[in-house]
């Protein structure tokens, strides 16, 4: 089973998705290296993906599909207005948290922002 540090930044009821090629709309995060954190793990892809620097951590959950554990971290972030999109990376976006359903996203994405939403 993959095990996945998953991040979510919210900024005025917008959530940042993040996608690859020819992928689905996803939310930042990826794999854990060898001796690193999940936290820190989720802080590098959070860096990685998009340039956000975290100000702050929050655990969330975990959630579990057939093939992955998600841990998923609230980040706070200094630079949100500086979200771009790099490495393997095509596109990022602050959307509606309330119409990513609207999307071409994943279930696992779909259930950590239905989860999200009824903590706000």
């Amino acid at each position: 089973m993959k095990v996945r540090a998953t991040v979510i930044c919210e900024q005025d009821r917008h959530i940042l998705l993040v996608r690859k090629p020819r992928g689905r709309w996803t939310l930042p995060g990826g794999k854990i290296e060898p001796g690193e954190t999940i936290a820190g793990a989720a802080t590098r892809e959070l860096y990685e993906e998009t340039g956000l620097g975290v100000d702050g951590l929050l655990y969330l959950m975990e959630l579990e599909t057939i093939s992955t554990r998600h841990h998923v971290y609230e980040a706070s972030v200094i630079n949100v207005a500086e979200a771009r999109p790099q490495n393997e990376i095509i596109d990022c976006i602050w959307y509606p948290l309330d119409a990513v359903q609207n999307l071409n996203t994943s279930d696992a994405t779909l259930r950590i922002v239905r989860a999200f939403q009824r903590r706000l």
